[in-house]
């Protein structure tokens, strides 16, 4: 087997499974604080329970989430080292950056959370909660800004010896690029942390359970889900797609399924691309609505495919399915919401068991979602891992061969199982005892 696609397979394998955690991170950080602070106002003991609940899960995910991400650090030393030796010095900053301020910042306020919560919340507890939702955001935001760096390069100068410098370290944190790509994974980990806080409340309410708590997290997961699945969709997903329209076209065809250039390109509902045969197969269409959505022109042409060479194409199938996946999903998501919120404001949610299971079983799907993005965001930018400047095939380790990154792979796979039955155990047992168990 090819020694790049078992190492471009270890680092999916290895990065998917990790980014699970930082979803969760980033979209529950935000409730930690919203729940510490209401309790620090208030005498009410559920409050407090309430607050040490979601603290307790935040802090087994970012524990998980510690474990399953370092091996991801050696691997751009180990498997990709020409990439690191040409890119090193910047994806390098941005990277140091998320160890030096974020993480650091989160994880030592997550201990200073647990020191000040031994009763009821005070400022300390408040401050701490504050900067652990600052800390896990920054932390993304770097990581976001070093890929968005590989899919859009600014700010770099070629050296003389052909590797890539640094150049300006503001053009590459300030990149619109980097913002909208940031700010639409943001809104996808809040929709995740929405349906999460609604779905364990939907379970509450349900099963009898926490009469007091229960109804106050579907609420607030239901108005955090709602808004944000919207916002994953306009501005912040529209943005991302008029960057990729712009600077990744070809990412855009395979995104569409679309094969040849049209003037009022049609937007593909369903269809089933197939590229020996260079169509789709049994689409279903909007007419020229492709068009008006990637340039505001409902007869804008748009370049298909074959306007590009075929060395150039992402892997047109894994990029096409994946993008739909995401879109299919967030389009109900944001129309659970809407429901849910409606019936919120009627007044009529709890006694509506329907869609309270409904919050329940979705629990898993924004995760799916998440995913997907990440692999259209990914798969597509093939076959160049920064983009018009070094392809992915030039970016392996010479010396390390395939066979050994395959039973480095079967060592990640048990490893990783391992991780993941013990947050699934430590997690669930949380639920199951529910916040008025919980020892604040």
């Amino acid at each position: 087997m090819d020694a790049v696609a078992v190492d471009r397979m270890q680092f999916a394998f290895t990065i998917m499974f990790h980014y699970l955690f930082p979803i969760t991170t980033m979209g529950l950080a935000p409730f930690v604080a919203w729940y510490t602070w209401r309790a620090s106002r208030s005498a009410e003991e559920s409050l407090t329970k309430a607050a040490a609940f979601w603290t307790n899960i935040f802090t087994v995910n970012f524990a998980i989430g510690v474990g399953s991400g370092i091996p991801m650090e050696f691997q751009f030393g180990t498997n990709w080292a020409a990439f690191s030796a040409k890119a090193g010095g910047v994806v390098g900053q941005p990277l140091a950056m998320e160890g030096v301020y974020a993480f650091f910042l989160e994880s030592v306020f997550l201990g200073v959370l647990f020191y000040a919560r031994r009763a009821r919340p005070g400022g300390l507890a408040v401050a701490g909660a504050v900067a652990v939702w600052l800390g896990s955001w920054l932390s993304g935001f770097f990581i976001v800004a070093t890929d968005a760096w590989m899919q859009h390069p600014v700010g770099y100068a070629i050296a003389t010896g052909g590797n890539i410098e640094m150049a300006s370290l503001s053009a590459v944190l300030l990149s619109p690029f980097a913002w909208w790509q940031f700010l639409h994974v943001i809104c996808g980990a809040l929709v995740a942390g929405g349906f999460i806080v609604a779905g364990i409340g939907a379970y509450y309410v349900l099963s009898s359970r926490e009469e007091r708590l229960g109804p106050d997290f579907v609420r607030a997961g239901v108005v955090i889900a709602t808004i944000f699945s919207l916002l994953a969709i306009f501005p912040t997903g529209d943005r991302n797609s008029a960057n990729v329209t712009e600077y990744q076209p070809v990412k855009l065809a395979a995104m569409e399924g679309l094969f040849e250039s049209k003037n009022g390109a049609p937007l593909a509902i369903i269809g089933m691309p197939d590229v020996a045969h260079r169509k789709l197969i049994d689409p279903v269409v909007v007419p020229d609505v492709l068009s008006f959505l990637a340039y505001g022109n409902f007869r804008a042409g748009v370049h298909g495919l074959t306007s590009y060479a075929t060395a150039l194409w992402p892997p047109v199938e894994l990029t096409y399915y994946a993008y739909h996946v995401m879109v299919g999903l967030g389009t109900i998501f944001a129309a659970a919401g809407a429901v849910a919120s409606l019936l919120l404001f009627r007044r009529r949610l709890f006694k509506t068991r329907i869609v309270l299971w409904c919050l329940m079983l979705l629990m898993p799907f924004p995760y799916i979602a998440n995913e997907a993005g990440w692999m259209t965001t990914e798969v597509g930018r093939q076959p160049w891992i920064v983009y018009g400047l070094m392809r992915t095939a030039e970016a392996a380790s010479p010396n390390v061969a395939a066979g050994e990154t395959i039973f480095t792979l079967i060592g990640f796979l048990g490893m990783y199982f391992l991780l993941g039955v013990l947050f699934l155990y430590l997690t669930l047992r949380e639920i199951g005892k529910g916040p008025s168990e919980v020892h604040a």
